[in-house]
């Protein structure tokens, strides 16, 4: 029996209303329908952000500089620095001081009464003192702040540097992985009309139990590749999401672009030049020893002993009076000699980490360059002629062991040399393309 449903009057009456309003909306013209409400005019629909489902290797950098935590993080150091600035560029507040002495205790009665013994028998003073900075100590610490700020600045920029680097790395990670699992996919499609046809010669009396069983045993392996290679994938994208911002990307996304040898040509003389004027860790270093110059300067500056004026005003026993003083320490012993002299010492460190960091940024691009030339050598291996002798190879294996023309372990022999040689060649486009990225962080630039 179908259960009934029955509808109150006031449900009835808005399923009426709202069908007879769209009925009437349907009735006016297409202009009426888009006009805006008299006196104003359309509201702007609200913006939607639109997180890409695909993205490419320079859109997963970009998205790396724009999101990623650690290095948002890392660029208030430079708000940090600039608020130390405005610090360093403040000047001392004035003292002001007052005092009313030898008042009489409650109780205690006064010759004279109390108004008369205030003005004529106690000490008021009121005055102010201020301290003027000898040697631009203000300048000095304004310019040791701001040279601060610059390395900060610098080392904020190579922070952005090996971040590109390192989502590079996971990024071909995933298209590794995603070529591998096309590359298991294809072999089991492949191999499904082999085990198809097996299973009949095995049926009919044509194939003896353990060449089925070894056919059955490598489609167990291709079914084990691929959902390793799912695996990998998964796991690449889940670390590369959290590298390029988690909120960046939808979950279900994915990686785009061409995962193939492009050879590329650079000269590594030209490449050494352009790392040492595009290196943010050898300009951190370089603008180290301005850094420490100008704590040389300030620790000077620190050693000028600084000159305290006041005035006092004066009203003592019915008479007013005016005081003015100057102070200044006597340097006998404490000149700030340590401080200097540890600040020009500094200065020598800063100069010969800088050299190291030179040193360093020719090194990354020398075995930069012959990494990539070597993974270059080995990919061209494949894609001249290796690759494309392995499959066929492998077809005609195929075609002869479904003709009975090859025995099976022939055949197998030539599948496997093909998967070992295809799967090669993909890891050897990941190690080349990977090490192009490795080129363009020791370079500094992803201009190449």
């Amino acid at each position: 029996m179908k259960p009934k449903f029955s509808y109150s009057p006031i449900r009835k009456t808005r399923i009426i209303g709202m069908a007879c309003a769209v009925f009437a909306w349907m009735l006016l013209p297409n202009s009426a329908r888009g006009q805006a409400p008299a006196g104003g005019s359309l509201p702007n629909p609200t913006p939607v952000t639109v997180r890409p489902s695909k993205i490419t290797i320079e859109e997963a950098v970009q998205l790396a500089i724009q999101h990623n935590h650690n290095l948002l993080a890392a660029r208030t150091t430079i708000l940090q620095n600039q608020a130390l600035e405005v610090q360093a560029n403040l000047r001392p507040n004035p003292t002001i001081f007052t005092d009313w002495e030898y008042l009489p205790l409650p109780g205690v009665s006064v010759s004279g009464g109390l108004s008369g013994y205030l003005q004529a028998s106690t000490e008021a003073d009121l005055g102010m003192s201020y301290l003027f900075e000898r040697g631009q100590k203000r300048q000095n610490r304004l310019k040791a702040a701001k040279d601060a700020t610059a390395v900060t600045r610098a080392t904020v920029a190579d922070n952005e540097r090996t971040l590109g680097f390192a989502v590079a790395q996971l990024f071909y990670n995933a298209q590794l992985a995603e070529a591998t699992l096309e590359l298991a996919n294809t072999d089991l499609a492949s191999f499904q009309n082999t085990v198809e046809i097996s299973e009949y010669q095995y049926k009919i009396g044509g194939l003896d139990q353990n060449d089925f069983l070894q056919i059955k045993v490598q489609m167990a392996q291709f079914q084990t590749a691929a959902e390793m290679a799912v695996l990998a994938k998964d796991q690449a994208l889940s670390d590369l999401r959290q590298l390029i911002g988690y909120e960046s990307v939808p979950a279900e996304y994915d990686v785009a672009g061409a995962f193939e040898y492009q050879p590329l040509t650079a000269k590594i003389e030209e490449l050494q030049t352009k790392a040492l004027a595009n290196r943010p860790d050898l300009r951190a270093a370089q603008l180290s020893i301005t850094a420490a110059q100008s704590q040389y300067g300030l620790q000077k500056a620190e050693g000028k002993q600084d000159v305290t004026a006041s005035g006092n005003y004066s009203h003592v026993n019915g008479l007013n009076a005016a005081t003015w003083s100057l102070s200044v320490p006597l340097a006998i012993f404490n000149r700030n000699q340590g401080n200097i002299e540890q600040a020009k010492i500094a200065i020598t460190q800063a100069q010969q980490q800088e050299l190291q960091a030179q040193g360093q940024v020719l090194t990354d691009v020398k075995d930069a360059y012959v990494g990539m030339e070597s993974n270059g050598r080995v990919a061209k291996l494949y894609v001249s002629g290796v690759l494309d002798d392995a499959k066929t190879s492998r077809d005609i294996s195929e075609y002869s062991y479904h003709r009975g023309a090859t025995p099976l372990l022939a055949f197998l022999v030539a599948q496997r040399n093909y998967d070992a040689i295809a799967l090669a060649y993909r890891q050897a486009v990941a190690a080349y393309l990977t090490s192009v990225e490795q080129l363009r962080q020791a370079v500094g630039s992803r201009s190449l």
